[in-house]
C-alpha cells in the first residue's frame, strides 16, 4: 500500500475497517476545496462557519460513499465463500483485502461489479433528491461545482456527493486491472478462454495501457501548468502500471504450477484433533506431545471444524480442563482455513489464511478432512517447476 501505518476505525460484521495516514491528506483537500465553494453559494464571506461545516459533512460523506464502496466488494465475496481480512482506506480511495482469489469468472465479476453498483446507487439517490429539491437546473449548476446554482447549502452537498460518486463510478469501471473495470475485463476474459491466467495477463496489460495514459495526460496537464492535476495523474498512473505489473509477474509465476493439485502436494495423514476430547487431553496429548502451536479439529464424521490454538487451551483454568471441551473453544472455520482437495496450487499463491497459518486444510465435497497443505510444500512445489521449467534437456 502507500506505506505508513493503519489506524483502526471500527469494524463492521467483523471486517477491520483501517485509514492509512495519506487518507487524511485527501479529507484535508477536500474540506479546503469545498469551504471555498460553499462560501460562494451561501453568498455571505463574513461567516466562515456554516461553509466550514458543510465542507466536513462533505468529507464525512465522501469518506461513507468510498466505505460503502467497499463493503459492497467485501459482502458480497463473504456470501460467495471468499474471507476479508480487512478494508482500508488510503489516498487513492480503498481497497479490500480478500483472503484468496475467485474461483471462477461468475464469482469474479461478481465481486467486481458490487462496489460500482453501491457507488451509482449513492449517485442515483443523491442525484433524484436533488433534481425533486431543486429543479434540474439549478442542481445542475450545483452538481457542475459552479458558484452561480441557485440552491441552498445543504442541497449543494447532495449535489457534490451525487457528482463525487459518478466520478468514482466512472473511474473505477475503466478496464485497468487492478481496478474494478480492470477485473470485470478480467472475468469476461475469463468466461470466454476458460484459462484464468491468460485472461489475468490480458487485464494486467490493459492496466498497463491505461496506466500510460494517464501518466502521458498528466504530463500533458502539467507542461500546460494544471501542475497539481498532472502530478496526481502521473502518480496514479505509477501505482496502475506497478499493480498491473505485479499481477503479470505473480501470474507467470503461478503458470509453471498450472495443473498441480492440492491433492498431489498436500500431507494426505495429518494429525487431527477430535472435537469431544476434553482440553486436558489436548494439552497432554496433543501439545506436549508434538510440540505444535494449533491442530485442525474434526467431529465424528472427520468433517473439518476448525483450529485448536495453544494459546486458548493454555488459558482455560487448570481445575476446568478436565470438564471443557476442545468444540468449546476452537477457533472455528469461517470459510478460509480450508480448501477443497481438488484446488489448483495456483490459487493459493495469495491466500491470506495460508501466510496467517503457514498452512490450510484439504477437505473432500462433504467437508471431511483429507490433508493439510503447507507453505513450504506450495514453495517446493513452485521451486520445482521453475527447476524443471529451466533445466537443460541433456541428450
Amino acid at each position: 500500500m502507500f506505506g505508513g501505518s493503519q489506524i483502526t476505525l471500527l469494524h463492521v460484521r467483523g471486517i477491520r475497517i483501517s485509514v492509512d495516514w495519506s487518507w487524511f491528506i485527501v479529507l484535508f483537500l477536500v474540506i479546503i476545496w469545498l469551504s471555498d465553494f460553499y462560501t460562494t453559494i451561501l453568498g455571505d464571506p463574513s461567516s466562515n462557519l456554516v461553509p466550514y461545516s458543510l465542507a466536513v459533512a462533505s468529507a464525512a460523506g465522501f469518506f461513507g460513499s468510498i466505505l460503502l464502496h467497499e463493503l459492497g466488494h467485501a459482502i458480497v465475496a463473504m456470501r460467495n465463500g471468499i474471507g476479508i481480512s480487512g478494508i482500508q482506506l488510503w489516498i487513492f480511495g480503498g481497497v479490500a483485502r480478500l483472503e484468496r482469489d475467485s474461483n471462477n469468472p461468475g464469482e469474479e465479476f461478481k465481486v467486481a461489479i458490487a462496489g460500482p453498483a453501491v457507488t451509482l446507487a449513492i449517485a442515483v439517490v443523491a442525484a433524484a433528491i436533488g433534481v425533486i429539491a431543486a429543479g434540474p437546473a439549478d442542481f445542475k449548476e450545483a452538481m457542475l461545482v459552479r458558484g452561480s446554482a441557485d440552491t441552498s447549502g445543504l442541497l449543494a452537498m447532495v449535489a457534490w456527493l451525487a457528482t463525487i460518486n459518478i466520478l468514482i463510478f466512472a473511474f473505477n469501471m475503466l478496464p485497468a486491472f487492478p481496478m474494478d473495470g480492470g477485473r470485470i475485463a478480467r472475468a469476461i476474459a475469463w468466461k470466454k478462454t476458460g484459462n484464468r491466467a491468460s485472461a489475468t495477463r490480458f487485464a494486467a496489460r490493459l492496466g498497463q495501457v491505461f496506466a500510460y495514459i494517464f501518466m502521458g495526460i498528466g504530463f500533458l496537464l502539467a507542461a500546460n501548468g494544471d501542475l497539481f492535476s498532472g502530478a496526481w495523474l502521473i502518480v496514479i498512473g505509477f501505482v496502475i502500471n506497478g499493480s498491473a505489473r505485479a499481477t503479470a509477474a505473480q501470474t507467470t509465476i503461478s503458470s509453471r504450477i498450472e495443473g498441480i493439485r492440492v491433492s498431489d502436494v498436500m500431507d494426505s495423514e495429518p494429525v487431527s484433533m477430535p472435537s469431544d476430547i476434553s482440553i486436558e487431553k489436548a494439552l497432554d496429548e496433543y501439545f506436549l506431545r508434538y510440540r505444535w502451536q494449533w491442530f485442525p479439529v474434526v467431529d465424528a464424521a472427520q468433517r473439518f471444524r476448525g483450529l485448536m490454538i495453544r494459546d486458548r487451551a493454555d488459558q482455560v483454568p487448570e481445575m476446568s480442563r478436565p470438564i471443557e471441551r476442545v468444540e468449546q473453544h476452537i477457533e472455528e472455520d469461517p470459510g478460509s482455513l480450508h480448501v477443497s482437495e481438488d484446488t489448483p496450487l495456483e490459487e493459493l499463491l495469495g491466500n491470506q489464511s495460508l501466510r496467517r497459518f503457514g498452512a490450510l486444510m484439504a477437505v473432500d465435497g462433504n467437508g471431511r478432512l483429507r490433508g493439510v497443505i503447507t507453505a513450504d510444500q506450495v514453495g517446493r512445489a513452485l521451486r520445482d517447476a521453475t527447476m524443471t521449467e529451466g533445466a537443460s534437456p541433456i541428450g
